[in-house]
C-alpha cells in the first residue's frame, strides 16, 4: 500500500504491470508472495466503502469535454482488460469509464481483473463506475470458478479473502444514466415493485382476525420505474427470483427478445424477457435515447436464433422510435476455456460516448491478446457449459449475507 495511504496513478500503473507479470511468470498459488492477502483485503475494503455510498442508479453527468467509455463483460480475461484500458485511454479527468459487470468467473484471472478495476475506482471514484453483473454473486462464483480461484491462490487465507469479495459484490451499484440520455445495466430493464398487503392481522368488529391475501398475479408484470430501482434493496448475495424484491434479479439477469411485451425469462429461470415495445416504453417514459446492456456472449447467442450473433462484441437488438437497445460484450475469444475444438473466436468491444451527443455510440471492436499465458481452469468447463442450462435456483440465497 502506498505511503501516506492514498493511491496514486503510478501505484495503480505499477499494480497493473505487476499483475500482468505474475500471470505470466508465477504459478497461481504464488500470487500472495507478490500481492499479500492483507493488501488485497485493504484494497477491497477501500473500494467497497466508496461503492456502498453510491445509489442503486448513478447519474453520470460528464463535465464539458469529458467522454464516456462503456465496457461490457470481461470475465477474468486480465490481458484483454489491460489492452482495452490502453486502447481506449485510461480513466482520467477527460475520460469516464462505466463497467457493466461480470468481472470474474470463467477466465483464469478474475482476482487480478477485479482488483485492478477496484484500484482505478479508489484512485478516481468520480471517473470510474463499476456496476454489478449476475456473476458477482455467491451462486455464480461457486459454479463458474471464482471461489475456487480465490482458494487456489490464497489457500488458508482464501475463505477470508473470498468473504471480502462477496461483501464488495453486494455494494456494487446496479445501473447508471449517462448524460441524462443513456441507461446502462448488466441485464436490462426490470418490473415494478410487487405490492402485497400488510402482514399485520386485523381484528373485525367481533374480535375475529382478518387474514390478508398475499397472492401475487404473476401474469400482470409491469415495467418498473427509476424511482423503484433507486429504492430496491441491492445488498443480497444472490438476487432473488421470487418474493417482493425482484428488481435486482431483473436488472442483472434479464434479456431482450423480438417478441412484444414483458414475460418471465423461463430459459434462465430468473429475470425477464422484454420486447421492442418495452424498450420504446422505457426510453419514452424516462426521456432516454439509448439502452446499453451486456450479459450475453457468443455462447449465449448461439441459442438465440431470433437475435444477432456476438461476433464483433456488440449487437443492436432493438431499433425503435425513441432510440436503440445495444448488447455490449468486452471479452474476446470467450470463454477462455471451451469444451469444443471449434472456438467462437469472437471479438470484444467497448463503446465511446462523446459530447455533445452522448446518445450516438462509437463502437470499438478488438481481438483477444494472444498468446494467453498458460493457465488452468478453476471450474469444470466441460460439464458446466452454459449458465442457462445449469442455473440451480434452489442453490441461490435470496437473503443478505451476514458476512463480516
Amino acid at each position: 500500500w502506498p505511503e501516506g495511504g492514498a493511491l496514486t496513478p503510478d501505484w495503480v500503473a505499477g499494480l497493473e504491470s505487476t499483475l500482468d507479470w505474475c500471470s505470466r511468470h508465477l504459478p497461481a498459488d504464488r500470487l500472495p508472495s507478490v500481492l499479500p492477502a492483507a493488501l488485497v483485503q485493504r484494497l477491497v475494503l477501500a473500494a467497497a466503502a466508496i461503492l456502498h455510498r453510491e445509489p442503486n442508479l448513478i447519474r453520470v453527468d460528464p463535465r464539458p469535454g469529458q467522454s464516456v467509455v462503456v465496457v461490457g463483460d470481461v470475465h477474468g480475461q486480465l490481458h484483454d482488460v489491460i489492452f482495452l484500458l490502453r486502447d481506449a485511454g485510461f480513466p482520467s479527468e477527460e475520460r469516464i469509464f462505466v463497467f457493466n459487470g461480470d468481472y470474474v468467473d470463467r477466465g483464469a484471472w478474475g482476482v487480478e481483473t477485479f482488483l485492478l478495476l477496484l484500484a482505478w475506482k479508489v484512485l478516481l471514484p468520480n471517473c470510474v463506475f463499476l456496476l454489478r453483473g449476475n456473476h458477482e454473486s455467491k451462486y455464480c462464483t461457486s459454479v463458474y470458478g471464482f471461489e475456487k480461484e480465490v482458494m487456489a491462490k490464497y489457500k488458508d487465507q482464501g475463505p477470508q479473502v473470498y468473504r471480502k469479495f462477496l461483501r464488495c459484490f453486494e455494494d456494487l451499484p446496479l445501473a447508471t444514466i449517462i448524460a441524462g440520455c443513456v441507461y446502462t445495466a448488466h441485464g436490462g430493464v426490470f418490473r415494478g415493485t410487487i405490492v402485497v398487503p400488510s402482514k399485520k392481522s386485523k381484528k373485525g368488529k367481533k374480535g375475529r382476525k382478518y387474514k390478508a391475501d398475499f397472492t401475487v398475479d404473476l401474469n400482470s408484470i409491469k415495467l418498473g420505474s427509476l424511482d423503484e430501482l433507486l429504492k430496491a434493496r441491492r445488498t443480497v448475495l444472490d438476487p432473488p427470483w421470487e418474493g417482493t424484491n425482484l428488481i435486482p434479479g431483473d436488472v442483472l439477469w434479464s434479456d431482450p427478445s423480438l417478441q412484444m411485451g414483458l414475460s418471465p425469462n423461463k430459459e434462465r429461470g430468473i429475470g425477464l424477457l422484454w420486447g421492442p415495445d418495452i424498450t420504446q416504453q422505457f426510453l419514452q417514459t424516462n426521456h432516454l435515447k439509448l439502452i446499453i446492456r451486456s450479459h450475453e456472449g457468443p455462447d449465449a447467442r448461439d441459442k438465440r436464433h431470433d437475435l444477432l450473433e456476438m461476433d464483433n462484441g456488440y449487437t443492436i437488438d432493438h431499433e425503435v422510435e425513441c432510440g436503440k437497445l445495444i448488447t455490449l460484450f468486452s471479452a474476446p475469444d470467450y470463454p477462455q476455456f471451451q469444451a469444443s475444438e471449434e472456438r467462437h473466436n469472437n471479438r470484444g468491444a467497448y463503446i465511446v460516448l462523446n459530447p455533445p451527443d452522448f446518445a450516438t455510440p462509437v463502437f470499438h471492436s478488438f481481438e483477444a491478446v494472444k498468446p494467453r499465458p498458460a493457465a488452468h481452469p478453476f471450474y469444470d468447463f466441460e460439464e458446466v457449459i452454459d449458465s442457462d442450462e445449469e442455473l440451480n435456483l434452489d442453490a441461490m440465497d435470496s437473503g443478505t449475507s451476514g458476512l463480516s
